[in-house]
């Protein structure tokens, strides 16, 4: 038969360990949505700079076909 006191550290001890394993799987799913939101970010910043770059870009062709032409 096991004692009150053995029965009490082995309650402790299963919880514990029951607890650890559940932060675990917590901290994994929080490090994973970190993750995913820190790569959407990053792909959104680059869509911005992608679409400012082509609006630049659209706009020196546009100013290069107003300009005169010079005359060689």
């Amino acid at each position: 038969m096991v004692s009150k006191s053995e029965n009490t550290k082995d309650t402790v001890q299963v919880l514990t360990e029951s607890a650890a394993s559940h932060v675990g799987r917590i901290a994994t799913i929080i490090t994973g949505a970190v993750r995913d939101v820190a790569r959407e970010v990053g792909d959104w910043a680059t869509d911005m700079f992608e679409m400012r770059d082509a609006a630049r870009r659209s706009q020196e062709d546009d100013d290069a076909r107003r300009a005169p032409r010079s005359e060689k």
